[in-house]
């Protein structure tokens, strides 16, 4: 992974450990888990290095699949959270299953895109407002 990818997580991690400290809202271990194996994953993707996502698939279907299993945080819409949880894991399936397959690298790109889109649902669009 390239020294801005690094980077930019840090910072990602960095603002968003702030950002709940001073809101005292809970972090979520296992969507931080996921993000943790999805980033490195999709960016080097983005960028044509396919690697990361041929040698890690399984892990990330299984993180998926154990973010899944966990309690959902109080600030987050119960139903939409879980509904679009078993979206991912079915995408990360199908990412996971065309990876054995010998899919072709372009449309491996469209199969994790279409999750890695679903992940920023549930981290954004499934969150409560504050009221």
């Amino acid at each position: 992974m390239n020294k801005k990818i690094k980077l930019m997580a840090i910072v990602f991690f960095a603002m968003t450990s702030f950002a709940m400290a001073q809101t005292g809202k809970t972090v979520w271990k296992e969507m931080k888990a996921f993000h943790g194996i999805m980033s490195p994953v999709f960016h080097p993707a983005e960028e044509g290095n396919f690697t990361p996502l041929k040698t890690k698939s399984d892990s990330l279907l299984l993180i998926a699949k154990n973010w899944y299993a966990s309690p959902i945080p109080a600030d987050y819409k119960p139903k939409e959270t879980k509904e679009t949880l078993a979206q991912l894991v079915k995408e990360l399936t199908i990412v996971d299953e065309a990876v054995k397959a010998g899919t072709e690298n372009k449309q491996l790109m469209k199969l994790l895109t279409i999750a890695h889109d679903t992940f920023h649902k549930v981290a954004g669009e499934c969150k409560k407002t504050d009221e």
